[in-house]
């Protein structure tokens, strides 16, 4: 009986290691969950929301196929003085080489005015012309009054990206990708 019982113990603690080191190896490398505590992004992303992280496109891809309007999780540049260690979530507006300004509450890309459908109000203030680097990206909060992004602490490291935000699992009213 006994031995009954250490043979069941094992081949149980057996299957919840396995089920850790995949659930780890997973949230490490392939996706993972996020909670939203900020209105930086609203109205595409609202506080509270739970989204799912891509991170296995950037780790293949070696973070190449970034576009401008993805929506990226990233950790702050030392600039941004987040002392809390909390990844940022931005939406990519300029490109390494690309020129962005914002004037009288437009946001121009190498001179050309850029389409925001999904910004919540138009900046309020203006930016000058600033040329993003190479390796770097310029990114702002879709509700860019009440966003502290790229205007303020400039551009981030593309090596700070942790993964692109692809979907809203919570809350289960407004489930979907996110655009």
């Amino acid at each position: 009986m006994k031995n009954n019982f250490v043979e069941v113990f094992f081949e149980y603690a057996k299957i919840i290691v396995i089920a850790l080191v995949i659930s780890l190896l997973v949230r490490t490398y392939v996706a993972e969950a996020r909670f939203i505590p900020s209105e930086s992004m609203l109205p595409t992303i609202k506080i509270g929301d739970r989204l799912i992280i891509d991170k296995i496109f950037y780790e293949i891809k070696g973070n190449k196929d970034l576009q401008r309007g993805d929506i990226v999780v990233f950790d702050p540049p030392p600039a941004a003085q987040s002392n809390d260690g909390i990844p940022f979530i931005k939406r990519v507006i300029a490109l390494p080489g690309e020129t962005v300004s914002v004037i009288k509450g437009t946001v121009y890309i190498n001179g050309e005015p850029l389409y925001e459908p999904y910004i919540l109000e138009k900046p309020a203030s203006d930016f000058k012309p600033y040329t993003v680097p190479g390796n770097m990206l310029f990114v702002m909060g879709d509700n860019r009054n009440h966003s502290n992004d790229s205007r303020y602490w400039g551009p981030v490291p593309v090596q700070n990206i942790i993964g692109k935000a692809e979907f809203r699992y919570f809350p289960f009213n407004d489930i979907g990708v996110l655009r």
